[in-house]
């Protein structure tokens, strides 16, 4: 156990380092690539509730995709980590107007407020059907290195009770997070499918 955990401590450094050697712009250029996969993806197109990422600074930048989600008219959930445990629930968007008004936490991302009770949580309602998942690092077998708090882990163990049962999942990836193996343990869950810019 603490030979995985030094493992994944080691890997997240080194996709930290480099992803913080990826310019801005060149970021920007491989987030509006994978955002163009995504928008013709049949698990996207077929979805109707998506539940997307505010992107942290290094992570594939979501604002495309989240008025794309309202273009089309599709129910739009954004997570709210309680960053005291591992627990997350998504939540709710109408539109850009309430994803601009949302407060911003300790960790510089946008959320719902704590005490903010009014918003639809999906698993008390329909369930997703498509979840866009951040991730520091993946690799093409689905694997993927979060940032250790197990939040989307735990979550995705709560879906697979809904009875809709486990939303198919993606991961959105600069081609920097790419890696050859991503060392996992028990409670890693897999994911669907990792778009990102490939060599074609």
């Amino acid at each position: 156990m603490a030979a995985l955990r030094a493992a994944k401590q080691a890997l997240r450094k080194e996709i930290k380092g480099r992803v913080a050697a990826v310019s801005d712009q060149e970021k920007l250029r491989q987030s509006r690539v994978v955002s163009l996969k995504l928008f013709s993806h049949p698990k996207y197109l077929s979805s109707q509730r998506v539940a997307v990422f505010l992107n942290m600074h290094d992570e594939v930048r979501t604002h495309d995709i989240l008025q794309d989600i309202f273009k089309r008219g599709k129910a739009c959930f954004i997570p709210r980590y309680f960053t005291q445990s591992s627990h997350m629930d998504m939540l709710r968007l109408r539109d850009m107007e309430e994803v601009k008004a949302l407060p911003l936490t300790s960790w510089n991302i946008q959320q719902p407020a704590d005490d903010d009770s009014d918003r639809e949580e999906a698993l008390a309602t329909g369930g997703l059907d498509l979840i866009l998942m951040p991730g520091l690092g993946f690799d093409k077998k689905g694997n993927r290195l979060g940032r250790g708090k197990g939040f989307y882990d735990t979550y995705l163990e709560r879906c697979s009770t809904h009875p809709k049962g486990k939303p198919y999942t993606i991961a959105l990836a600069f081609k920097e997070q790419l890696c050859a193996e991503v060392p996992v343990g028990e409670h890693d869950i897999l994911i669907d499918e990792v778009l990102y810019e490939d060599e074609e």
